[in-house]
């Protein structure tokens, strides 16, 4: 039976040193409650540490928690990597850490925090974090899919650290399976200044810093909460499919 799923896919934790210290699993779950949401994806900057104490603030709360984490590649491009179980992105995890940089983050883009369940605090994460991987667009994309995940392109309309601004286009060739773009993204301006936008399923996330940030603007109808129902709704089959709540021209 296909049942609707208001979703965020883009939250960051104090995992993430640009996050605020609010960003702690039982206030992201209590935000998310409060918003309507039953399906979140947790995308900490290049790692996913935070996302096991994720799930199991969810237990019993009626919202799903995709494992994942915003790659940056090596064009300096964010992609959000979500996967349908912790294992699957643990696994990724080991790939995308022997291709970060070994350096310090000496809190240089602020503190890196791993906490439990409650948000509370079990060790900071010493390594920098938000930094590009020695990895290619493609090659992320060919890797996670290897792996059962799916890739998105982060905040593409965005002028930083997006698929537009630092390659001016969406390659031909991207096997990305649907694109995020920003909460005040309008179809109808933005599809005039990248008409290539036009092939593409879009979904708004939050790319949530903050709890405010967070975002209830993306729905799905599905019949489970996982990375194969969610590429068929991309695609419109099946009866599944994607529905946004884009904001008024003007």
């Amino acid at each position: 039976m296909l049942r609707p799923f208001l979703a965020d896919l883009h939250i960051h934790t104090v995992l993430s040193g640009c996050a605020e210290v609010e960003m702690i699993p039982p206030l992201i779950i209590r935000q998310a409650k409060r918003l309507g949401l039953s399906l979140i994806g947790i995308t900490d900057h290049n790692a996913c540490h935070d996302v096991e104490a994720m799930i199991q603030a969810s237990e019993g709360t009626g919202i799903h928690v995709l494992p994942g984490m915003e790659l940056q590649s090596r064009e300096e491009v964010h992609l959000l990597c979500l996967f349908d179980t912790f294992l699957q992105c643990q696994q990724w995890q080991e790939e995308v850490s022997k291709n970060l940089p070994p350096l310090s983050n000496k809190e240089a883009f602020g503190a890196q925090f791993v906490v439990n369940p409650l948000g509370e605090w079990i060790r900071t994460e010493e390594r920098l974090l938000a930094m590009s991987t020695n990895m290619g667009l493609e090659e992320v994309v060919r890797e996670v899919h290897s792996m059962g995940g799916m890739v998105i392109p982060a905040h593409v309309d965005r002028p930083s650290f997006s698929l537009l601004s630092n390659l001016g286009m969406v390659p031909d060739s991207l096997e990305a399976d649907a694109l995020e773009v920003t909460p005040r993204f309008i179809p109808s301006i933005g599809m005039q200044r990248w008409p290539q936008l036009k092939d593409w399923c879009m979904i708004v996330n939050g790319d949530a810093h903050r709890l405010q940030e967070i975002q209830n603007r993306t729905q799905f109808t599905l019949a489970a909460a996982e990375v194969r129902e969610i590429n068929l709704a991309f695609k419109g089959e099946a009866g599944r499919k994607v529905t946004v709540k884009w904001p008024v021209p003007g």
